[in-house]
């Protein structure tokens, strides 16, 4: 499979537990590509139910959210990442364009990617920055439980985007496969 913008996932050639968990991220990236195929800007910035989630605005945040926890992989020290809690990562801005947006997502799949990818076992711990709704006590999470939660988030927001999508213009992720 190729990379590039309109694709930015390679299904991982790794073998064994880090490549099954990399192939099904890849899989969940593919399914919200679909979302956007076609779109203009203009599209990817319009509201289209009572959420103010839109296609550019989950594209963002996906992006934001492989950065932010391939860093806290990466690092390991425990440290909340520059942006995590940055609300701006929910939406599209003035400047900001799709193609643009394809891109950074495309580079933090790559990141993340060649990350695992040289990591030694899925199975090591890393603490987790403190945020406003953690509990008191530091919280240790394993890189594997992380690629779980990378897979459930990019998941769970194909889902709202296939929504959005079919509001949008009647497309969903199943008829355009």
């Amino acid at each position: 499979m190729t990379t590039s913008p309109e694709n930015p996932t390679s299904l991982p050639s790794l073998e064994g537990e880090r490549g099954e968990l990399l192939h099904a991220l890849a899989e969940q990236r593919e399914l919200l590509l679909i979302t956007v195929r076609g779109i203009s800007d203009a599209q990817a910035v319009q509201r289209t139910t009572v959420s103010e989630l839109t296609l550019g605005g989950i594209l963002k945040h996906l992006t934001r959210a492989e950065q932010v926890w391939t860093q806290i992989i990466a690092k390991g020290d425990g440290e909340l990442p520059e942006g995590m809690l940055d609300m701006e990562q929910y939406r599209m801005v003035d400047g900001e364009t799709l193609a643009g947006l394809l891109e950074q997502y495309a580079a933090a799949a790559r990141t993340t990617e060649d990350t695992l990818a040289g990591l030694p076992d899925p199975g090591r711990i890393v603490p987790l920055p403190r945020t406003p709704w953690s509990p008191p006590e530091t919280v240790y999470w394993s890189v594997r439980r992380i690629l779980l939660h990378l897979i459930r988030e990019t998941a769970q927001h194909a889902g709202h985007a296939d929504i959005i999508r079919e509001t949008l213009d009647g497309a969903s992720t199943t008829a355009q496969r």
